[in-house]
Parts: C-alpha cells; sequence; structure tokens
C-alpha cells in the first residue's frame, strides 16, 4: 500500500504527533507549516495523500484545497479548529476527501488515512476499456475516441479513476469546472444525461450509476 503523507499544519506540535502516528503504521511523512512551504513540497516530491489544515498563517486552507484540486486527485483530508458544518460541506464540496475537527485522535486520523489510501488501490485498472489521456483532455473506449464535451470528459475521468465511489453534485462541481461554477448543482444531472446518451451512441454498457439523493458512481463494465 502506498504511504507517503504531506501534513500541512503550522502548529508543530501537532504535526510531529500525527507523523508519529503515521510512523507507526509504516506510512512515511514530510511536513509543511504554511502554504507557501506545501506548495514547494507539492512541487518537488510526489504525496500519496494530504493532511491539510484550514487554519494557515499565510494561506487559506480552502484556497490551497482549490489548489491542490486543480492540480491534482492527490485524496486530502482537511483539519479545523473550528468543527462546523459548513466549514465540512465547503471542504467536501471543493473537493475533500475527509474532515476532522480538532482535537482529533492521532489513532483516528491514521485509520482514516488508512482507509483511503485502500481505496485508491482500486484506481488503477488495466483492465479497463476506457483510457483517458489527460494532455489531451479525451478519452477513448478501446480504440474509439469518445467525442465528449471537456466538462464531460472531466467528470467521466473522475468517476473512471476512483471506481465505485459516490460521488456527491457538488463534489463534481467542483472537479468539472476549475471556475465559473454553475450555482444550481442539479446542473450535473443534465451533463451526466449527454454523457449517458454518449455512451450509448457507442454501444458501451450503462456504466454509470445514480444513487439516489446521494449522487453517482462509475461502475466497470462486466
Amino acid at each position: 500500500m502506498p504511504g507517503h503523507i504531506l501534513i500541512i499544519d503550522d502548529e508543530a506540535d501537532i504535526a510531529a504527533t500525527v507523523a508519529f502516528a503515521l510512523a507507526r503504521a509504516q506510512l512515511t511523512s514530510d511536513t509543511a507549516g504554511s502554504g507557501r512551504d506545501a506548495l514547494a513540497a507539492l512541487h518537488n516530491h510526489h504525496y500519496d495523500l494530504i493532511i491539510l489544515d484550514v487554519g494557515l498563517p499565510d494561506h487559506d486552507g480552502f484556497a490551497l484545497l482549490k489548489h491542490i484540486r486543480a492540480q491534482s486527485d492527490t485524496p486530502v483530508i482537511m483539519l479545523t479548529a473550528h468543527n462546523d458544518e459548513l466549514e465540512r460541506i465547503l471542504g467536501l464540496e471543493l473537493g475533500a476527501d475527509d474532515y476532522l475537527g480538532k482535537p482529533f485522535s492521532p489513532r483516528e486520523l491514521t485509520a482514516r488515512v488508512q482507509n483511503i489510501l485502500k481505496r485508491g488501490k482500486t484506481v488503477a485498472d488495466p483492465a479497463s476499456p476506457f483510457r483517458h489521456d489527460p494532455m489531451r483532455e479525451e478519452i477513448h473506449y478501446r480504440d474509439t475516441r469518445l467525442p465528449l464535451t471537456l466538462t464531460e470528459t472531466r467528470l467521466l475521468a473522475h468517476m473512471l479513476a476512483h471506481p465505485r465511489r459516490i460521488f456527491s453534485r457538488d463534489q463534481l462541481i467542483a472537479h468539472a469546472f476549475s471556475e465559473n461554477h454553475p450555482s444550481d448543482p442539479r446542473t450535473i444531472d443534465t451533463h451526466i444525461k449527454t454523457l449517458r446518451h454518449k455512451l450509448r451512441d457507442h454501444h458501451i454498457p450503462d456504466c454509470i450509476i445514480t444513487h439516489r439523493a446521494l449522487g453517482y458512481s462509475y461502475e466497470p463494465p462486466a
């Protein structure tokens, strides 16, 4: 199981405690005490997961999360001193994978890290008939390039990378639109509908599953 973690927290004692708990679970980690240090670390190293404190001295944690999501799908667990519902919702809408309020149990945080990393093991599927070309923003099904819009490509690629994981409409919006987010989350329903039609036009089995009141997921074809 992969396990190189970036801990972004300006409280050195908390960062050290988290790093120690991760090490006991045989997970390696680096720490960054500011947004600037975090950006430098992300530029120079690959991480399998990021633990991000909302309250940084030089950056807004949500803005940093948005920056991370514009660059990669690396899982992010948010930490906050204010266990506020609105903050949790905002973090999840911006693409956080999990959220934990301070004070927290290092053992619980480690367990959440391990669960996310285990879930990520199913991301790469060499047997999948789909192939995503991120440089050209294209998705191929077997040897055929699918005629998808940029939004449809981003939606499908995000779900392909996380088979069977359920994404809310807000999470899909945050990933598909780098800016000018639509105000109505139901806009995603329209994009999913047209995406499904295009997949059916290419005789691709229905693989986008609707989860009532929750969102959508990708189910690999049998």
